[in-house]
């Protein structure tokens, strides 16, 4: 049995599916009910509290760990969940860490998936970190935008990294929690090429199939709309990296195609994809 915490986000939910209809048996982990596809089994669990997990643990050959935000706090322990992992049986762990910890050192956040990745490295467990930079599905914080406007509205228009789209890293990740070959290994993991906001704008107006208008923010008036949802720490890393981004979050990685045989997907293909959302 394979355990997927966060199985209802955006990379938990293509990750339990994929898994399911591989034949898997597969238990998804969510803080809120929430339907999962037919087989799966579904746990109610909040990771903050670890021992809400031991009763799907117990038996289980391998586990997704997707850690929350609150996870972040200063009073949490999510190194816990790799320590309760071992106790109960657990063979692999797959961990969801962030391109971060290797290119921004400091900050609460980074530090504390840190300490996760040591105790993972030191379980004695078989493990993988997979290491996205930014997302993709970020770009949905435009939606409600572009539906009711035509607008994205985003800060340093013209200044890309290579987004990745969640659906690569539930493939990366399905892959490390099957096959031999992908353990003990950290994998970083982006899209095929650097993409500006304003390319992704146009990109969502060609998945419609109608214009989209780009309004570039100061990065003033993005940290007070991001700071409405995120901390405001969280806040200025992401427009840090998002403003000046360092060679190494620039970098394309080769990881998803060596994982999966494949180049990893476009943000246009992202786009088309969820074009729904944006309608």
């Amino acid at each position: 049995m394979i355990v997927v915490t966060g199985a209802t986000g955006n990379v938990g939910r293509p990750l339990t599916r994929a898994l399911a209809e591989a034949g898997h048996q597969v238990t998804a982990v969510s803080r809120h009910t929430a339907e999962v596809p037919d087989g799966v089994s579904h746990l109610v669990g909040d990771l903050s509290e670890p021992a809400g997990l031991d009763p799907v643990l117990t038996g289980a050959k391998a586990l997704f760990v997707l850690l929350s935000g609150d996870l972040h706090a200063a009073e949490a322990r999510p190194a816990d969940i790799i320590g309760r992992a071992a106790a109960a049986g657990v063979r692999r762990v797959v961990l969801l860490s962030s391109q971060g910890v290797a290119t921004r050192t400091s900050g609460r956040t980074r530090i504390t998936m840190r300490g996760v990745e040591d105790a993972l490295r030191e379980s004695g467990l078989e493990w993988a970190v997979l290491r996205p930079g930014g997302f993709a599905s970020n770009a949905l914080w435009w939606a409600d935008s572009v539906r009711t406007r035509g607008v994205v509205a985003a800060p340093f228009g013209d200044v890309g990294v290579p987004v990745v789209d969640p659906a690569d890293i539930a493939d990366v990740a399905m892959a490390c929690l099957l096959d031999d070959r992908h353990t003990d290994g950290v994998y970083e993991l982006t899209g095929p090429e650097v993409i500006t906001p304003r390319q992704q704008a146009e990109a969502i107006a060609a998945a419609l199939g109608s214009p989209v208008r780009f309004d570039e923010l100061t990065r003033d008036e993005a940290k007070a709309a991001m700071t409405l949802t995120l901390p405001a720490e969280l806040a200025d890393d992401t427009l840090d990296i998002l403003g000046s981004p360092s060679p190494a979050e620039l970098r394309v990685s080769p990881d998803v195609q060596r994982v999966t045989g494949r180049a990893p997907r476009s943000f246009a293909d992202w786009a088309a994809r969820n074009v729904a959302a944006f309608r």
